[in-house]
């Protein structure tokens, strides 16, 4: 597969297991979404926020824009439920035309920015692209986990599921 056709199917994957997420955490409590359930960002909703954090106010910018934001990955920069859920599956639904926007070439090259510490990097394109995706899926399991152990259902966010449902839209 050609890393644009990877990487656009993979950002239909992020929006789609998003929006699976947001509507299982919707379901739980506020107490049980604040409660210290043992993440490294202790809640459901501190998870949550280092997503819109990491995916959103970060990697996008450095991915869209060329820039590296200041921003703490433990920030609360949105203590709203239903803000934070919106803002989260509108961040989701930019990475695919964002990655439409690049040439194939650009896979092959670099992506260079600034550390949280104002270290310059300079990291192959593709692979640090695929860190998105893949920091995305990691933090939804450490939530689907919470919601287990919270005693909610939680959705099943398998890719293969993800691609199996495509298959079968009309």
């Amino acid at each position: 597969m050609h890393p644009l056709a990877h990487f656009q199917t993979l950002a239909r994957y992020n929006v789609w297991a998003t929006a699976r997420l947001l509507e299982s955490v919707a379901a739980v409590s506020d107490g049980a979404y604040r409660r210290d359930v043992g993440l490294f960002f202790k809640s459901i909703h501190g998870t949550l926020n280092h997503l819109l954090v990491g995916e959103h106010l970060l990697w996008f910018r450095r991915f869209a824009e060329g820039i590296s934001p200041k921003v703490a990955l433990d920030a609360e920069v949105e203590p709203g439920r239903v803000a934070l859920a919106e803002r989260l599956q509108a961040g989701a639904t930019c990475w695919a035309p964002l990655i439409a926007s690049w040439p194939e070439q650009r896979f092959a090259g670099t992506l260079d920015y600034t550390t949280m510490r104002g270290t310059p990097v300079s990291l192959p394109f593709a692979a640090t692209l695929a860190h998105v995706f893949n920091h995305g899926t990691h933090h939804r399991g450490q939530i689907t986990a919470a919601l287990t152990a919270l005693g909610q259902p939680c959705p099943e966010l398998d890719l293969v599921y993800f691609l199996q449902t495509e298959a079968t839209a009309p």
